[in-house]
């Protein structure tokens, strides 16, 4: 009787660990959207720090750069802030030597704006250099009005700037210890933005690498506040997601499955209806890369009472919150370039307005 218990108990025991396996197993392998390491990717992923996006951003949305208008003295300064970044991280130009700098002459501009530049930084990929993932925010704001009051803009779009800073110190922390991106990653600050997406659509009419090689765009413009919409009953924990499925139903899985997995924001789709009025998908720079058919994802946290306002300042950024948000975009990242096969793009067209 004593032997029937044993062997009755070993068999239990058995069946439970296979169980077990089974069930760790179909789990696995129902999360076949994802294929990065867990643990490799998070711990890059903390690199990006609420600590350093503060200390980044209130320097960058200073009164010294002067609201940083396109062309203007205050955004020069602001262009030279992140070359001395980009240099103290050793994330190179992809341009070569010291000229981070896409110039664009004043003849490009209407309304008498000045010449003005681009920021651009990258990190090479391992297996597939030549296949590029963009990841942009724009530099510029809208600078100082006629009583001198400064407009800051440290949500809009000092917010993205740092954080593209802090996802690109995360890659590269990566890459230095082996196990960089498989793509190549290209940090594109965008300027002129607020003047009608010239920096990005300069960058695709004279794109540095072929845009047929451009996987995808990830592009972040405000992701430092919470908009009236989400102020009341603990709904903090959001980020408006747009155009994430118009042209790669992969990628927007992607972004649903690395949220799940790891940030786990409550993702709102509320703007990337077609029929929205405010027609926030044709409203920044990633709509430059989706008229060429290339993949992308606008991250948004909506406007607030400080919208192209002087009150839109260092001090009412949620910092806890941005990181959390520029992690997400990371991550994104991460999957996208360390992907076997680049991502499918299955939209209905080319997405013209």
């Amino acid at each position: 009787m004593k032997n029937i218990i044993i062997i009755a108990s070993l068999l239990i025991a058995c069946c439970c660990g296979t169980s077990k396996n089974s069930t760790s197993e179909k789990s696995d392998q129902n999360d076949t959207t994802l294929i990065s390491n867990t643990s490799v990717a998070k711990k890059y992923a903390n690199r990006i720090t609420a600590k350093e996006l503060k200390d980044y951003l209130y320097v960058f949305a200073g009164d010294d750069f002067e609201g940083r208008d396109t062309g203007e003295p205050g955004q020069k300064k602001a262009v030279e802030y992140l070359k001395t970044q980009y240099k103290n991280m050793n994330i190179p130009s992809p341009m070569g030597g010291d000229d981070y700098f896409q110039e664009i002459p004043e003849s490009y501009f209407r309304g008498g704006i000045k010449s003005s530049e681009n920021v651009l930084a990258y990190i090479k990929g391992t297996e597939k250099p030549d296949e590029i993932v963009v990841i942009s925010a724009h530099l510029d704001h809208v600078g100082v009005d006629d009583s001198g009051n400064i407009y800051n803009g440290a949500d809009d779009d000092g917010s993205g700037t740092v954080g593209l800073l802090e996802i690109a110190d995360a890659f590269m922390k990566a890459k230095k210890d082996g196990v960089g991106p498989k793509r190549s990653i290209l940090f594109l600050h965008v300027t002129g933005e607020e003047k009608g997406l010239y920096g990005s659509r300069f960058y695709t009419e004279n794109p540095v690498f072929p845009l047929e090689n451009t996987i995808t765009n990830l592009n972040i413009d405000m992701i430092g506040r919470i908009d009236d919409a989400h102020n009341e009953g603990g709904k903090e924990n959001y980020i408006y997601l747009i155009g994430s499925d118009r042209l790669s139903t992969e990628l927007h899985a992607i972004s649903e499955a690395v949220n799940t997995k790891y940030t786990k924001l409550d993702l709102d789709y509320t703007y990337n209806d077609k029929n929205d009025p405010n027609r926030f998908y044709y409203r920044s720079d990633h709509y430059n890369f989706a008229k060429h058919n290339i993949p992308i994802i606008f991250y948004f946290n909506g406007v607030h009472e400080d919208y192209h306002k002087p009150t839109d300042t260092a001090d009412k950024i949620d910092y806890d919150l941005l990181a959390k948000r520029s992690k997400l975009v990371f991550y994104t990242a991460w999957e996208v370039a360390n992907r076997i096969d680049r991502l499918v793009v299955d939209g209905i067209g080319k997405e013209q307005e």
